[in-house]
């Protein structure tokens, strides 16, 4: 049995060593560990799909990764496995990242229901690793029916987020206006639930204004679907109060867009979109292999020795691309 077979093997079983050794393989650079994970990636495929993708993000201080472990606490308990991939900033200097959420979701990551992953960036669009989308296959081959994808921030993570997940839930600070004038119209707009944090003690007010602000700011903003319009909701993670509602809410969710079909249609598109992704980065990866050609060309453009459009033409005669 080859290094491959026992990895697909180990997944299935649920082995959470086997699955950690796949997603390392996942996340590698090296052509020989793509290799083997696009190969158990492919083989797993039959048993992936089968569980909630979310996507949860906010603005840093909003308590994102108290909410999680408080939240995914929460849905162990009701009998669910949960599986968290928090994408940590990768440094500029060193592509090293900080890998905190694990030490900080402590109690989450050594729950037997619970699988905690922590993973750098890679420098990928606004945080989200390029490896996201395998991870979450594999996580769900191993029998995790709930995935949590954590970004980074409030940008573009969040763009890039929604082409990975069924749910997006942005989590928001007390602070009312001051907090709506700090995020951008277009990532309330892409929300499917609101959920106010720190709902307790002496913030318990300022929630409440926020809570009544949001629901203002999307009443006038509209977003959803068909089957759904975006909400908001309280909570504390805390004192656990409203953490069962959230989830409530997004069972409701995925009740609503499961009868529609309409998660079928938005995981066909998402493949589509990982499919042209794929193509993409192949086709820069081999672009910088050519023997300096692309460096030589972005010089050559700097300088204003060429044009934009006559130094791409120049790079895509290398795979007789021209003209396309």
């Amino acid at each position: 049995m080859s290094d491959t077979d026992d990895l697909v093997s180990g997944v299935l079983q649920g082995n959470r060593r086997a699955l950690a050794r796949l997603i390392t393989r996942i996340e590698s650079t090296r052509s020989d560990h793509r290799a083997d994970a696009a190969d158990a990636v492919a083989r797993l495929l039959p048993e992936t799909g089968k569980s909630i993708r979310i996507g949860i993000s906010g603005v840093p201080g909003v308590g994102k990764s108290s909410f999680i472990e408080t939240f995914g606490l929460h849905v162990v308990e009701q009998g669910h496995k949960v599986a968290v991939l928090a994408v940590d900033p990768s440094s500029p200097k060193h592509g090293g990242s900080i890998l905190g959420d694990k030490t900080r979701m402590e109690n989450l990551a050594r729950h037997p229901g619970a699988y905690v992953r922590p993973s750098p960036s890679g420098g990928s669009l606004g945080g989200v690793a390029r490896r996201t989308r395998e991870t979450i296959m594999a996580v769900e081959a191993a029998g995790f029916d709930v995935v949590l994808v954590e970004t980074v921030g409030v940008g573009q993570s969040e763009y890039a987020v929604a082409d990975l997940v069924d749910m997006f839930v942005l989590l928001v600070a007390p602070g009312g206006g001051d907090d709506l004038q700090g995020i951008k119209k277009g990532i309330v707009e892409m929300a499917d639930l609101l959920v106010v944090t720190k709902n307790d003690g002496d913030l318990q007010k300022a929630a409440n204004r926020a809570y009544q602000d949001y629901w203002a700011a999307i009443r006038m903003l509209g977003g959803g679907n068909a089957v759904w319009r975006p909400e908001v909701l309280r909570c504390s993670a805390h004192t656990g109060q409203g953490i069962s509602d959230v989830w409530e809410k997004i069972e409701a969710y995925r009740d609503a867009v499961q009868a529609a079909g309409l998660i079928d249609t938005r995981r066909a598109e998402q493949a589509a979109s990982w499919m042209w992704d794929e193509v993409t980065s192949s086709l820069l990866s081999e672009v910088r292999k050519k023997g300096g050609l692309g460096e030589k060309m972005e010089a050559e453009v700097r300088t204003g020795k060429r044009t934009p459009a006559d130094a791409a033409r120049e790079i895509l005669k290398q795979f007789d691309l021209n003209g396309l």
